[in-house]
């Protein structure tokens, strides 16, 4: 069995969890940290585009996706944290010691083009980031986004919390900016509660079912499911089977608490973008940068587009952060190839990059938003090739004994895993159809 990087070593059990007689909520907080980490995936660039172009075209309808993405998120990830925890494994890693080999490559691959799928909306969001706020073109801002590379070497010489405490201020500022935007826009309650129940239109719509497993794409991360197996286990706990109920418990807790904050948001970026264009001349928007140009004059508010556009700065870098991370995991994991984060970062960025200037270069300006959309149409492609391995570990009580999931939640699971492949085939046929 291969083991771990002497790196990757010192990084396990690096977050100290406090022993003794403390309070719950001390060792909670302990353990407060990699759920947020992953909850960045869930409100990237990727996801604005998506949600604005939902909540554009079709209302509020598409807020019930948004939730089912997020059940389906909060399952998946409880299941990444409970197979990291419960073996002592990533899923990459996992993957690696209990696939054939052959089985490997193309799942290594398929999450390779997911990291660089997510990458390109990254490249896309802070262009369009730092064109909106300081004027620069996107092919400028194109180039300047490799930068990134060296705030991620130096969040990663500070240690994990560092770069928690970093991320979760971001997200602060992200939910502040939509916050003040919420009450701005001031939706109607009805209409909102409504457009979190379930329609037949979503499914009989062919332009509506695009956009919703576009949601599920840029919603549910593949690369997150890796990423979150391997950050839970940074805690110090006890590697015993009481410490490891206790670190599942509280890892659990983290995840579904971050991933509401994520619902929070996206939900909030569809709502603003219904209430200020659906039924509107505007009705059509589907970049981002038009939405920035017409959030102010429609809702009236002067702010309102800064506060846009500081918010998708804030999202891109985030996500910069912990997609070099799960990079890192999944290459390590699978090739058992350990790579210095910022060769890693350019690695990725650069694949990223290329056809994001392609696009720009041929076709202007004007088409990144149809590449933005179509990079989460790619990732929720790749999502069965994370969820299947996934799903078959943690319901198998050979790899994780004591901690294999009871028959309902085995079954809960491939519902789950069932539902994103059917929707991703019908998804396929409506494309080349």
């Amino acid at each position: 069995m291969a083991e771990p990087s002497c790196q990757h070593k010192q990084e396990l059990s690096s977050v100290t969890v406090p022993e003794g007689k403390v309070s719950n909520l001390r060792r909670f907080l302990a353990f407060v940290g990699p759920g947020y980490m992953v909850a960045v995936g869930y409100m990237d660039p990727g996801n604005w585009a998506t949600d604005l172009q939902g909540g554009a075209q079709f209302g509020y309808t598409l807020l019930f996706i948004i939730l089912l993405s997020n059940f389906m998120a909060v399952l998946l990830q409880a299941l990444a944290a409970r197979l990291g925890i419960a073996t002592e494994r990533d899923l990459a890693r996992a993957c690696r010691e209990w696939f054939p080999s052959w089985l490997n490559i193309p799942l290594w691959l398929a999450c390779e083009l997911a990291i660089i799928a997510c990458d390109v909306a990254e490249v896309i969001g802070t262009a369009i980031a730092l064109n909106l706020l300081f004027g620069l073109s996107l092919l400028a801002g194109s180039m300047i986004s490799v930068l990134d590379a060296f705030l991620v070497l130096l969040l990663m010489k500070f240690g994990f919390r560092a770069l928690e405490a970093f991320v979760a201020a971001l997200l602060v500022v992200i939910g502040v900016c939509f916050t003040i935007q919420l009450i701005v826009c001031a939706p109607v309650p009805g209409a909102v509660i409504r457009g979190f129940l379930p329609s037949l239109q979503i499914v009989t719509n062919p332009a509506m079912l695009y956009i919703a497993i576009g949601i599920v794409g840029a919603t549910v991360m593949p690369h997150n499911l890796y990423l979150h197996s391997s950050l839970v286990q940074t805690r110090a706990y006890e590697r015993t089977l009481e410490g490891k109920k206790e670190a599942i418990r509280w890892a659990t807790w983290d995840g579904t608490i971050a991933l509401t904050f994520a619902l929070g948001i996206n939900a909030a970026i569809l709502i603003v973008s219904a209430a200020a264009f659906h039924g509107t001349i505007h009705q059509n928007v589907a970049e981002i940068s038009d939405a920035w140009r017409l959030l102010s004059p429609v809702l009236g508010f002067g702010m309102a587009s800064t506060l846009f556009a500081i918010a998708l700065l804030a999202a891109g870098t985030n996500s910069t952060v912990t997609g070099t991370l799960a990079g890192q995991i999944i290459m390590e994991g699978f090739l058992h190839i350990r790579l210095p984060y910022w060769a890693r970062r350019l690695l990725t960025r650069g694949l990223a990059i290329i056809p994001v200037v392609f696009v720009i270069v041929l076709y202007g300006q004007g088409k990144v938003g149809t590449l933005l959309v179509f990079s989460q149409i790619i990732l929720s492609m790749q999502l069965p090739f994370a969820v299947i391995p996934l799903v078959l570990f943690a319901g198998s009580k050979k790899k994780m004994g004591e901690f294999s999931l009871s028959p309902l939640w085995i079954a809960l699971s491939w519902l789950v895993a069932g539902l994103i492949v059917v929707l991703n085939m019908k998804l396929l046929v409506d494309v080349l159809v």
